[in-house]
Order: structure tokens, then C-alpha cells, then sequence
């Protein structure tokens, strides 16, 4: 029976009150229209593409309406399009600009006569205020319990020359080293095995232009939201802390009761697959709201996490046994087998990919009747697998190269030389770009950018700073 277990997907439901975040959907719809493209954050604060800051204020009781509109502006007369100072709506919500006074500080409108509408309503209470902002006097009544850091307390940016890192000391390589088109308009955030702090290195640079203090040193970190927003798991915490690229802060910590480790993305429904291999559970957040959405309690110790054709597939350590979660069919799960020193799992074509790192060896199992396919050598140290189409590529650690495989005909194709003569440790896809991987160079901190379409290496960059984890995102505009 263990073979078709069910597993128990336990609903996480989060009550919902006037005073939370949740932008009424005929304001959200009304913003999209005017102003496309506009960022509504989950905690309630929209980011206009300007880079213009609205922060939203919920009346005691929505008037009933037939159609929203405009109701009164802030200058008057102008359209959202124009960014007033203060927008109200004819059901009584409102949207406040953040501005900034002449010392710089961030504020918003200050009126002798504020509007009832303003006075009497009130900001969402778990959202997280723009650091230092002052409120006038006249309508404090709009912060309610929330919390206003005025001191900048909570900004998590640390800038090289404050840091007491030694490894940040070094210079750029005496020749610079190119920018290729790819990575234009990309962030590079780096982990090491040697500080907490998440580095924030610019495209062809070697050195972090700052970094992200964090309270543990990372386990694993995932960029999403085109980029605005960083899930960090960490050694030793309980969380999934969420950290706002643009402000440089700590924007919520999702609460999961134990350790997460690896995060797994499910772009395609806006999720993310949280593990705690001690618990035996897997966690899946909701990335529109970041929030807790599920429990999934599974067998063992789960490692070696992949997503793929609606199945989760995952590794219990502890058994060397292999277990498949049919995400379309009430969570069955199905065990696949025991397979000695499992480093990595691929999906494709209905058969599943095993490869041991010891063995150096790749066993091809038919998913339907679990039945053994194909065996086979391949590269020293298997370390990871990544499917692109019908292609499989397989990292080899030992001599940093790349086999190519054919899915459906199981043969080798090709293969890829890395040159970087340290020891391999990464292969995964770039999230903003599904055509490109990146392949990291644990030993002599490089990472390359290989095209998945053409299977050939693009470009090698070297870091002044040790690397345990490379991760690239599209550029967000800062908040300074």
C-alpha cells in the first residue's frame, strides 16, 4: 500500500479583515487599467512604474457603489495617470503619495483641513511602512497599531565599506571582464559558506556593489516576482524570510514551525515548494500573497526536490528510496525505488532520470510501469540535472563539463567543457530567462552562462568573493 498512499494536503486558510492587505478588486482593476504594470504589492503598497510609492487607507464602512471612479484629487482635477498627491475614490478608499520633504525624510500630503475620507480611514495593519516616513500630526489616526520604523532601523543594506568581511577587500581583475547582452539589466546575488550577508554583485563585475545582512547564514534563495523580491530559508530559523529588493528590507517572515531548506519554483501557479526534510513535510506558499496556502506531509528525509509535468519527485536520504507526489491526483504518492547515492533527479518524456554520483552512472525508469529503461556511464560526479525540451544536461563536478543527452532516444548528443578547473557544484536555469543556465564553480568562484537551446557556453565570469550559490534576476529599481 505504500506504493499509493494519499497524502494529506493540509488548507492553510488565512482570515482576512478590513484591516489587511487585500486591495478590493475593483480598485485593483481600475489601477491595472490607468496605469499599467503598476505593482500591487502583497502587503497593500503599490509601486507605480515611475517608481512612485502609493500607500493605500481602507475606510470604516465602503460606501455603495455602481461603478468606481474618481472621486477627488489632491491636486484637483487630475487623473491617476498624473499621480496626485491623494486619490479618492467615490467608495471612500484612498491612495496616498509618498513624497519626500525638504530634509529628504518621506512623508506624505500635509493638509490644514484634511478630508473626512483620509482622517477617519485607516492604513493596512500588516503592512510594512516605508522606512522613516512621517505621518502629520492631523491624521495619526491612520497608523492604528501599525508599526513606523523612523530611524531606518530595519534597512538590511550594508555597503562594502562598513562591512567587516575580508573577502570583500579585493579588487577587479587587472582586464575587465565583458558584459554580455544576456545579462544586461540583471542583478547577481551571491551566498557563501562564509558570511550571512547575501552579496549583490553587478553583471561582469568581480566584486559586490553591497550586501543583504541576513540572521542566519542562507541555506537556499530564490528570487521572484520579476526579480522585486528574495525567499531566503536559513540555517537554525523557523522562517521563510521575504526581503524586498528595492528598500533593502525585511518585508514579512512567512512562520513555518520548523527548518526550510530548498525552495522549488512553480512559476507557472505562482508558487513555491518549501521542504523541511526534518519534518517530513513540504510547505507551499502562495507567492501573490506570500503566504502559507499548504501543508504536504510526506515520506522521509526529502532532498533532491524537482518539479515537473504536474509530479513532485523527491529523495529520502535516509533510504535511498525515491518517491514521486502526483500533484493532479490527490496528492498519490508513488514509490519509484531504491537507488544507492542519488545526487540528482530529471524528468522527461514520462521517464525519470536518476543519476549517482559514486557510480557515475544514470538509470532511465519508465514512470508508468517503474520499470528499468536504461543504464548507463556518464560524466565523473554527476552533481545535477536540468531538462530543456527533449535535451538533458548532466554536470559533471570532477573535470567541469556538461553531457548532453537525447531524451527519447536515451544518447548521448554532446557535450560541453566548462574550463574552469575548479570543481563544478551547480547547474540550474536563470529564472528570468528559460533559455540559460548557470553553472557555478564552487572550487575557484566562477559561474558560466551556458545557451540550453544551442548547448554551448556563453561566457565565464570570476568573483572576488567565495561562492556556495549563484542567483540572477532581472534589475529592480532601488528605493533610495
Amino acid at each position: 500500500m505504500r506504493k499509493f498512499l494519499l497524502l494529506m494536503g493540509i488548507l492553510v486558510l488565512t482570515a482576512s479583515n478590513s484591516f489587511g492587505a487585500k486591495i478590493p478588486e475593483e480598485v485593483r482593476a481600475y489601477i491595472n487599467q490607468e496605469i499599467p504594470n503598476t505593482e500591487i504589492r502583497f502587503d497593500g503598497v503599490m509601486v507605480l512604474p515611475s517608481n512612485t510609492i502609493y500607500l493605500p487607507l481602507y475606510p470604516s464602512l465602503f460606501s455603495d457603489i455602481k461603478t468606481l471612479s474618481i472621486k477627488e484629487t489632491y491636486p484637483a482635477g487630475k487623473t491617476l495617470a498624473q499621480e496626485p498627491d491623494i486619490v479618492i475614490f467615490n467608495n471612500d478608499f484612498v491612495l496616498m503619495k509618498v513624497l519626500s520633504d525638504k530634509e529628504g525624510h518621506r512623508t506624505v500630503l500635509h493638509l490644514a483641513q484634511p478630508p473626512v475620507e483620509v482622517r477617519t480611514a485607516l492604513l493596512p495593519q500588516d503592512m510594512l511602512v516605508p522606512s522613516g516616513l512621517i505621518i502629520p500630526e492631523n491624521i495619526k489616526g491612520i497608523i492604528g497599531n501599525l508599526k513606523i520604523d523612523t530611524k531606518g532601523e530595519d534597512i538590511i543594506k550594508v555597503n562594502n565599506d562598513d562591512s567587516f568581511e575580508e573577502f570583500l577587500k579585493q579588487s577587479e581583475p587587472i582586464n575587465p571582464q565583458t558584459l554580455i547582452s544576456q545579462l544586461a539589466n540583471k542583478s547577481v546575488y551571491v551566498t557563501t559558506n562564509y558570511s550571512k550577508n547575501i552579496q549583490v554583485v553587478e553583471p561582469a563585475k568581480a566584486s559586490p556593489s553591497y550586501s543583504l545582512a541576513q540572521k542566519s547564514i542562507p541555506i537556499d534563495v530564490k528570487a521572484v516576482n520579476n526579480g522585486k523580491f528574495l525567499l531566503v530559508t536559513s540555517y537554525d530559523r523557523p522562517f521563510i524570510d521575504v526581503v524586498s529588493v528595492a528598500d533593502s528590507r525585511f518585508i514579512k517572515q512567512i512562520a513555518i514551525n520548523s527548518n526550510p531548506e530548498q525552495i522549488l519554483l512553480d512559476e507557472e501557479n505562482n508558487k513555491a515548494y518549501v521542504t523541511s526534510p526534518a519534518e517530513s513535510m513540504i510547505f507551499v506558499i502562495d507567492l501573490k500573497n506570500m503566504a502559507l496556502c499548504q501543508k504536504i506531509k510526506i515520506n522521509g528525509y526529502c532532498e533532491h526536490i524537482i518539479l515537473s509535468d504536474g509530479k513532485l519527485f523527491y529523495v529520502d536520504k535516509f533510504q535511498n528510496e525515491i518517491w514521486a507526489i502526483e500533484l493532479t491526483n490527490e496528492y498519490r504518492l508513488r514509490d519509484i525505488g531504491k537507488f544507492p547515492n542519488v545526487s540528482a533527479l530529471a524528468f522527461a518524456n514520462n521517464k525519470l532520470f536518476i543519476s549517482s554520483r559514486t557510480k557515475s552512472r544514470i538509470a532511465v525508469i519508465d514512470y508508468d510501469t517503474l520499470g528499468l529503461i536504461n543504464e548507463f556511464t556518464t560524466v565523473n560526479k554527476p552533481t545535477a540535472m536540468l531538462t530543456h525540451g527533449n535535451i538533458l544536461y548532466v554536470l559533471g563536478s570532477q573535470n567541469n563539463e556538461i553531457q548532453v543527452l537525447d531524451t527519447v532516444s536515451n544518447t548521448i548528443s554532446g557535450e560541453i567543457k566548462l574550463g574552469t578547473g575548479g570543481y563544478s557544484s551547480g547547474l540550474k536555469r536563470i529564472t528570468d530567462n528559460k533559455d540559460l543556465a548557470i553553472v557555478t564553480d564552487l572550487k575557484n568562484n566562477y559561474y558560466s552562462i551556458i545557451d540550453l537551446n544551442s548547448g554551448t557556453l556563453i561566457k565565464t565570469y570570476e568573483l572576488n568573493i567565495p561562492i556556495k550559490d549563484v542567483i540572477i534576476a532581472d534589475k529592480v529599481r532601488l528605493f533610495e
